[in-house]
C-alpha cells in the first residue's frame, strides 16, 4: 500500500486542476455506486455479515399508530435523545430509521472527544457526553462502548495558539477538568515520535478519548429499549402532517412514512445531512450545507500504542489512535459540497480526493515523520452537516409547533451527542433545556438568512475552513456579509467605520481614524477559483486584532469611550428589534411576560427580564406603554386595549420574537406582535452634553421636570416625528432617538451638527462594551443567560414579587429566594494593567469558584472589569458575607492577577450621572 509521502507527491504532481483520483491510495468507493460495501475499520461492528446492502424490506418491527414523540434518524444525536428521554421517563418515544442505525453519516466519524473548548456551556456538554459514554451506560447495561481514554494533546506552533491554550487549561479548573500546559521536551517524552522542534508548547488533557461509534449508539438504543422506546429501521419517512388549530397555529399531527402513519404531537428531526429535506416535508427551514469529510487509515506503526490523540491546528490536522495506526484527517480551506444529497446514500463513502486531502498529509508528516513511509490501509471520505456558525442547529422551529430540530453538528455529533441529547430531552419535555443553549437554538438566525442559499453557503464553508483557527475575542466573519444595513451604513462607512456582523445585521463595531474599512464580497480565501482580495483594509484591521493582548485599537476605542463619560457620543443602534405589543389582551400579556411591573401609565418605560418556567432569563429588554392615539406608523400604530413597544437587542431579536410568539400562543392570549424593526432606526444620544445638543433639534422640553428618566414622548427632532427614550445603557444622561427609515440620516446630520461644538463623537459596540460594564450593566447571552435567574444576576430589581401579580417564572424564584442562592454575580476589578476577555478562573481563598463570564476595560477606572458567578465549594447558599470576606484571584492563561470583589459598580455607585447630576 502506498505511504502517505508518496500520496502527497502524486497530489502535487496532479494539481493542474485535475483532482489525482486513482493514484496512490486506492480510494474505499465511488460516487457512482454510493452504496457498496466498503472495508472500513467500523465495519465488523456495524453488519452482521460481509456482502452487498440489504434489498429495500419492511420495517424492523410494526409502527405504533400513535406516539409522543417521534425521532427521525439513527445517527448519535437521534440515538442520544432517544436514550434521554426514556431515561427521564417518557412514554411512547419512537425513532425511525431510514435504513440502519448509524447508516448516514455517523458510522464512520472519527468518534474524538476532547474535553475543552472556548465555551463553558460545550466543556458541561462535553463532560456529560464523556459521563454517559465512559461510565453510565456500561454501568446500566453491562456492554462497552468502545470509549478508549488513551488522552489528548494539542499543539501550539505559534505563541498566539499557545495563549488559547493557556486559556482554556484556566477555564478547565472551574470544572475539574485536568490539563497541563508541556514544554517541548516534556512533549516529546509523552509523545517519542513527535517532531517538537517548532512548537511553543501543547495542552495535554489526560482523560480525552475517543469512542466507537457503533458500539455507543447499539448501547444507547438497547438501555432505550430497555425503558420501552422503540427504535424501528428500513422505516423511511415521506411527508410530516401538520393541523392549523383554532388560533391559527401550525402543529404536527403526524409522521408518514412508506408502511404507514404514526399520529404524534412531537417530531424531532435528527436526520443530520438529510435534515434539510425532513424540515421541508414540514415547511421548516433548516440551514445547513452537507460537506464531504474525510480520513485516512495508516498502516501498523511501531511505538505508536497508547498515543494520545493529537490536534494540530495550525496544520489543520488531527492524529487519532487507531490500535496500533492512526486516522489522519483535517478540516481544509477548499472543502467539496455534496451538492444533490441523495436519499438512498447509507454506509456509503465517496471518491478520496487526493488534491484536496493532500494539504492534511505535509502537516502531518511534519508533526509525526515515520508516516512519510508508512503505508495507507484505508481511505474514509464521507459526508457531514455543517451549519452557518459551525454550532448545530437545536430546539422548536419558530414556524412549527411540536417540530423540533438536532441535526447541523459540523462533525461533532459523537462528543456533543450526549450532552446535547440530554438538553433536547429536557426541551421536548419542559419547553426549555436546562443550560442555556441560546447558541445551539435555532431561533438565533433570523429569518430572513435561514433560507438564503449565498448567506448559508458562504457562511458554512467559512466556518468550515476557520474550524481549527484561534477563537479571538474580536474577530469577525468575513463571509455572508452585507445582508443587511441600517439607513445610516453608507454615511457611517464614509466616517471610518469598522462594521461587526450580528444575525445579517452591519453594526458599528468602532470608528477608525485611517479612513473607510468596506467589507468586500466574499473570496472564499481563494478557494473554488475565486481570487483572493489583494487590498482588503477590513481584514488588515481584523487580522490586527488577532491577539490576547490589548488591541492595537484599545487607544482609539479609549478615545471613544472618553469622549461619552466627558462629553457625548452618539450610538447608531438601529440594528436593535423593535416591536409592538398590541390588543385587547396586551396587559395581560405584558403582566405574564414581564418580571417587572410594566403595568403603568402611558409614557413610562420600563427596564425588564423575560424568563422562562426555570426563572432563567430569556432577555433584557424596554417597554414603554402607549396611549391610544391618531395613527403614525411606523411610530405609533393603530390599537385597541393596550399597546407596549419593545426595543430588544438585536442580535437577540430573533429569540425574542419566538420566545414572545410562543408564550401568546400557549397563553391563547388575544393580541398582536408586530415586528417593525426594519422600519425604523435607533440613534442613542449619551453624556454630559446629550441634553444641551438635543435641546437646539427637538421641540420638547428636556428638562428633568418634564422629561424624567425613564419616560418616552413623541417629539419632532429636525423637523422629523421621532420617539424619544430617556434611557441609558452607558450610565449617562441620555436619550433614544426612533426613528423612521426614510428620516435617519437627516437626524443623525442634525445631531452631528449640532454637537460639533460640545465635542459629540461617533462611537460602536466596542466602546458600548467598555462603558456599560463598567457602570455594571448586564449583556444578554454574556453576564445573564437563560440558565441564570435574575436574583443570581443582582436583578431582583426588576421583578416584581412583592405585588400579587403572576408572571413567567415567579414560583421558580420564589423557591429559588426560600432556599437561597447557589450562586451570585460577582465583580471584579484588577490594578494590574492586563487584559481579559472571559473564561478566566475565579479563585477565593485558594479555591476556585466559578469562571468569568464577560470582561473588559473600563477607561474612566482605568482597570480591567470582569463578571462571572461564584459558587460556596461547600455547596451552601452564597451570602453577601461569603462573597465580601473572600480573598479574590483571577487566572488568565495560567497566571493569577489579585481581584477586588463589588457588589455593587465602583463607577457612580448613586446613579448621579444618568439623573444628570454632574
Amino acid at each position: 500500500m502506498a505511504s502517505l509521502s508518496r500520496a502527497l507527491r502524486l497530489a502535487t504532481t496532479c494539481r493542474g486542476g485535475r483532482a489525482a483520483r486513482g493514484l496512490g491510495p486506492r480510494p474505499l468507493s465511488s460516487v457512482a455506486n454510493p452504496q457498496a460495501e466498503k472495508s472500513v475499520p467500523y465495519q465488523r461492528t456495524l453488519k452482521e455479515a460481509p456482502g452487498p446492502s440489504e434489498v429495500a424490506r419492511g420495517p424492523s418491527q410494526p409502527l405504533p399508530s400513535s406516539a409522543n414523540v417521534v425521532l427521525i434518524g439513527g445517527g448519535s444525536l437521534g440515538c442520544q435523545t432517544l436514550y434521554h428521554l426514556a431515561k427521564l421517563g417518557v412514554s411512547g418515544v419512537v425513532l425511525l430509521e431510514r435504513e440502519r442505525v448509524t447508516s448516514g453519516t455517523t458510522w464512520h466519524t472519527a468518534g474524538l472527544l476532547w474535553q475543552l473548548r472556548p465555551s463553558d456551556v460545550e466543556v458541561e456538554l462535553l463532560a456529560h457526553t464523556r459521563r454517559v459514554v465512559s461510565r453510565e451506560l456500561e454501568e446500566e447495561t453491562g456492554l462497552h462502548t468502545g470509549w478508549i481514554e488513551n488522552g489528548g494533546l494539542f499543539i501550539a506552533s505559534n505563541r498566539q495558539r499557545l495563549d488559547e491554550y493557556k486559556r482554556l487549561m484556566s477555564l478547565g479548573k472551574a470544572y475539574g477538568v485536568e490539563a497541563h500546559v508541556l514544554s517541548p521536551a516534556e512533549t516529546k517524552a509523552l509523545y517519542p515520535l513527535m517532531n517538537v522542534d517548532d512548537l511553543y508548547g501543547t495542552l495535554y488533557v489526560p482523560h480525552d478519548g475517543t469512542m466507537d461509534p457503533a458500539g455507543t449508539c447499539t448501547t444507547l438504543t438497547r438501555a432505550a429499549a430497555a425503558r420501552g422506546a422503540q427504535v424501528i429501521e428500513h422505516c423511511a419517512v415521506t411527508g410530516i402532517r401538520v393541523r392549523t388549530d383554532d388560533f391559527g397555529v401550525r402543529r404536527v399531527s403526524a409522521v408518514e412514512t412508506e408502511h404507514g402513519s404514526i399520529e404524534t404531537p412531537c417530531v424531532v428531526n435528527c436526520a443530520g445531512v438529510w435534515a434539510s429535506a425532513v424540515g421541508r416535508m414540514a415547511g421548516v427551514k433548516v440551514p445547513l450545507v452537507a460537506m464531504h469529510h474525510a480520513y485516512v487509515v495508516t498502516e501498523r506503526i511501531e511505538g505508536i500504542q497508547n498515543m494520545p490523540n493529537v490536534r494540530d491546528h495550525d496544520a489543520s490536522v488531527y492524529l487519532r489512535l487507531q490500535g496500533d495506526a492512526l486516522s489522519v484527517g483535517g478540516y481544509e480551506a477548499n472543502p467539496i459540497f455534496w451538492e444533490e444529497v441523495s436519499n438512498k446514500f447509507a454506509f456509503g463513502l465517496f471518491d478520496l480526493d487526493w488534491d484536496v486531502f493532500s494539504q492534511h498529509v505535509e502537516g502531518a508528516i511534519h508533526r509525526v515523520p515515520v508516516l512519510g513511509t508508512t503505508g495507507i490501509k484505508s481511505t474514509v471520505c464521507g459526508p457531514e452537516s455543517f451549519t452557518p456558525d459551525h454550532k448545530p442547529l437545536m430546539g422548536e422551529a419558530p414556524e412549527l409547533r411540536g417540530f423540533f430540530l438536532g441535526c447541523g453538528f459540523n462533525s461533532a455529533g459523537m462528543m456533543l451527542g450526549g450532552g446535547c441529547g440530554q438538553e433536547l430531552a429536557h426541551w421536548i419535555i419542559h419547553g426549555r433545556p436546562e443550560k442555556d443553549m441560546y447558541s445551539y437554538d435555532i431561533r438565533r438566525f433570523h429569518h430572513s438568512l435561514t433560507d438564503h442559499p449565498r448567506w448559508i453557503r458562504e457562511r458554512s464553508h467559512e466556518s468550515y475552513a476557520k474550524n481549527y483557527s484561534v477563537v479571538f475575542p474580536h474577530d469577525e466573519p468575513l463571509a455572508g456579509r452585507n445582508m443587511r444595513r441600517d439607513p445610516l451604513h453608507e454615511e457611517l462607512l464614509g466616517q471610518g467605520c469598522v462594521f461587526q456582523e450580528r444575525q445579517g445585521w452591519e453594526r458599528p463595531g468602532w470608528f477608525n481614524p485611517g479612513g473607510a474599512a468596506p467589507v468586500l464580497d466574499y473570496d472564499y480565501y481563494g478557494a473554488y477559483g475565486h481570487p483572493a482580495h489583494k487590498d482588503h483594509a477590513y481584514s488588515r484591521l481584523l487580522e490586527d486584532e488577532y491577539t490576547f493582548e490589548f488591541s492595537p485599537h484599545h487607544h482609539v476605542i479609549q478615545k471613544e469611550c472618553l469622549a461619552c463619560r466627558g462629553a457625548a457620543a452618539v450610538f447608531n443602534m438601529s440594528y436593535f428589534g423593535k416591536f409592538y405589543l398590541l390588543g385587547v389582551d396586551a396587559g395581560k400579556a405584558a403582566d405574564w411576560l414581564f418580571s417587572a411591573d410594566v403595568h403603568r401609565p402611558p409614557g413610562s418605560t420600563v427596564y425588564t427580564c423575560m424568563l422562562n418556567h426555570r426563572g432563567g432569563t430569556e432577555s433584557d429588554l424596554t417597554v414603554s406603554r402607549l396611549a391610544p392615539g391618531p395613527q403614525a406608523f411606523p411610530l405609533a400604530p393603530a390599537f385597541e386595549g393596550d399597546g407596549y413597544y419593545l426595543a430588544v437587542g438585536g442580535a437577540a431579536a430573533q429569540h425574542n420574537w419566538s420566545h414572545i410568539t410562543t408564550v401568546l400562543q400557549d397563553q391563547k392570549f388575544r393580541c398582536q406582535l408586530v415586528d417593525s424593526s426594519e422600519d425604523l432606526g435607533m440613534l442613542s444620544i449619551q453624556g454630559p452634553a446629550s441634553r444641551a445638543i438635543l435641546q437646539e433639534l427637538v421641540d420638547a422640553d428636556l428638562s428633568d421636570e418634564a422629561f424624567p428618566f425613564s419616560t418616552h414622548q413623541l417629539v419632532r427632532a429636525a423637523g422629523h416625528l421621532v420617539r424619544a427614550l430617556r434611557l441609558s445603557f452607558v450610565g449617562e444622561l441620555g436619550w433614544e432617538l426612533h426613528i423612521p427609515r426614510e428620516s435617519c440620516v437627516s437626524v443623525y446630520r442634525a445631531v452631528m451638527a449640532a454637537g460639533a461644538k460640545h465635542g459629540l463623537v461617533n462611537a460602536g459596540y466596542r466602546a458600548i462594551d467598555s462603558l456599560s460594564i463598567e457602570k455594571g450593566y448586564r449583556h444578554w447571552h454574556a453576564d445573564l443567560r437563560s440558565d441564570d435567574s435574575p436574583l443570581e444576576a443582582g436583578l431582583a430589581f426588576t421583578c416584581k414579587l412583592k405585588s400579587p401579580v403572576p408572571f413567567l417564572g415567579r414560583e421558580a424564584l420564589e423557591k429559588q429566594r426560600a432556599a437561597g442562592l447557589r450562586r451570585r454575580l460577582v465583580g471584579f476589578t484588577v490594578e494590574e494593567k492586563v487584559p481579559m476577555f472571559g473564561l478566566e478562573a475565579i479563585w477565593r481563598n485558594g479555591q476556585v469558584v466559578g469562571h468569568i463570564r464577560r470582561a473588559d476595560f473600563g477607561f474612566t477606572l482605568d482597570k480591567t472589569i470582569a463578571y462571572g458567578y461564584i459558587s460556596d465549594p461547600s455547596g451552601q447558599p452564597v451570602s453577601l458575607d461569603f462573597v465580601k470576606s473572600g480573598d479574590y484571584a483571577l487566572e488568565r492563561m495560567g497566571v493569577t492577577y489579585a481581584a477586588q470583589a463589588h457588589l455593587k459598580s465602583p463607577f457612580d455607585p448613586d446613579n448621579k450621572r444618568v439623573r444628570g447630576l454632574y
